[in-house]
């Protein structure tokens, strides 16, 4: 049983990058697109703006697979950020002050600038094409 589940890691690993990327992708729609509808979008250039910027193109980056190390650390640190600048300050308690998410992408998106983007990504497809031409 568990040499069949180790079997999956690559895959679980694929869908661990492609949900959590899906999911701060759309927080960068909804700041950056408008979409879905928001009750207050950022002003351009503000410090959510430029958040929203970055979870929506380097959140697309890790959702495809494509440069996922180095997108990842970004993506880890902006959530860092987020944290420290958006809720740490309300409550030591994530529970309390609406830092979860921010805490659990970070963390995840810190995993996968060690573990890299799994099976299903732009970036196994290019090294198997480089590893074929070699």
């Amino acid at each position: 049983m568990l040499s069949s589940i180790h079997l999956l890691q690559p895959h679980l690993l694929s869908l661990l990058r492609i949900v959590s990327s899906l999911v701060l992708f759309s927080y960068g729609t909804q700041k950056i697109l408008h979409f879905p509808a928001a009750a207050s979008v950022p002003p351009v250039g503000s410090l959510s703006w430029v958040a929203g910027l970055l979870e929506l193109t380097l959140g697309f980056l890790v959702l495809i697979g494509f440069q996922t190390r180095i997108a990842a650390f970004v993506l880890s640190g902006l959530m860092a950020f987020a944290y420290f600048i958006g809720h740490a300050s309300k409550s030591f308690f994530p529970a309390q002050n609406g830092g979860v998410a921010a805490i659990l992408f970070c963390f995840v998106f810190l995993y996968l600038v060690a573990a890299g983007a799994g099976t299903f990504s732009v970036d196994n497809l290019l090294k198997r094409g480089r590893t074929a031409a070699a």
